[in-house]
């Protein structure tokens, strides 16, 4: 096995910025809120003051960060005077709502939803893959404006793909992902837990977050089927993609697939390069890529595993040979897992914050 110690654990931020940011989270106490926290904390965020921000039934209630209680308060237009970073991890109607007024205020928004990922004009931002179209936007802390984080599935592949895009080009992407029930938020992961206990006890499952069992289960991604046959969060990887690489044609093809998971999603991946690239070269260009950590130990068998993924900062890349379906030496397969709710949400956007310090 190899790996790129490179890519860290918990690592850091840059010491290049020696005064304090303001940041306020919104959506603190989901899933992700409560990984930022984590994550701020282990990175060491320089954090001025700080304003933890969610629903008004969540209002009042306390939450322990750096060894201090903060009480989390309603988010309302007027959360985030005073505020220079805001992240966002509440759902897209609230970050329609809320982001506009954090901007008016003077606040650099991160968002995890998917309001603002298309939107033209506003960057979509993996720091591993196109750092310098933040630095093209213009907007940085004391500035204003909107960063978005893209879905976790195309982070967890531009990460593992982009690599090796850079050193032998790309011609097409095919990829199924086989994705956590963290994908869903904390109620999903409740409600898998719940129905694991209620299927193996021989009682019908409690089916209220999705339409049908998922526990001891697997079935098509529950995002709206688009008329093409492809359902949104498919879609979601190739048009973010496409965006991130700035490249409108790029040719990617996806298929996701829900899986009873409780953390961390898995990808399966194909790719025709543009040159001929042989598995010791790949393995090579992997294990220098940042955020990645090569686990493809075929003596023994080992190779990633969502729960070895879980509650890492690295996405790990393993299974990797050659598409003997392809006559020419450009197919190149792999398997991978990266932990959605970190580095597919909240680790990617403090990271991008860390970018503007």
């Amino acid at each position: 096995m190899s790996s790129a110690q490179t890519s860290g654990q918990h690592r850091r931020a840059p010491a290049l910025r020696t005064s304090t940011v303001n940041v306020a989270i919104a959506g603190a106490t989901g899933a992700v809120g409560q990984e930022f926290l984590r994550v701020l904390e282990q990175r060491d965020f320089p954090i001025g003051q700080f304003k933890l921000l969610a629903s008004a039934r969540s209002a009042g209630k306390r939450v322990s960060f750096k060894g201090a209680e903060h009480t989390i308060e309603e988010l309302t237009d007027d959360s985030f005077k005073g505020v220079d970073l805001a992240l966002f991890s509440a759902g897209g109607s609230t970050s329609k709502r809320f982001a506009p007024a954090a901007v008016d205020a003077g606040a650099v928004v991160v968002d995890n939803s998917s309001a603002f990922r298309m939107t033209q004009g506003v960057p979509l931002i993996v720091p591993e893959v196109n750092a310098e179209a933040l630095s093209a936007s213009g907007i940085a802390i004391g500035k204003g404006g909107v960063i978005a984080n893209p879905n976790c599935s195309t982070i967890i592949m531009l990460v593992a793909v982009h690599p090796l895009r850079v050193a032998a080009g790309l011609r097409r992407v095919v990829v199924s992902t086989y994705q956590a029930a963290s994908g869903a938020g904390a109620a999903a992961m409740r409600e898998l837990e719940q129905q694991t206990r209620q299927v193996l006890a021989g009682e019908a499952p409690t089916c209220e977050v999705f339409s049908q069992q998922y526990a001891l289960n697997l079935f098509s991604h529950d995002s709206a089927m688009q008329a093409n046959g492809y359902n949104q969060e498919e879609m979601k990887m190739v048009d973010e993609a496409r965006k991130i690489w700035g490249d409108p044609a790029a040719r990617i093809a996806a298929t996701c697939i829900r899986v009873p998971v409780m953390r961390a999603h898995a990808e399966s991946i194909t790719l025709e390069l543009g040159r001929a690239m042989d598995e010791a070269e790949a393995r090579q260009v992997l294990a220098a890529a940042p955020g990645v950590e090569v686990v493809d130990d075929r003596e023994h068998n080992r190779f990633p595993t969502p729960l070895e993924a879980s509650d890492r900062d690295a996405v790990l890349v393993g299974r990797i040979r050659q598409d003997i379906s392809s006559e020419d030496g450009r197919g190149l397969a792999m398997f991978v897992c990266g932990d959605q709710i970190r580095k597919g949400a909240a680790l990617n956007a403090v990271q991008i914050a860390e970018l503007m310090l």
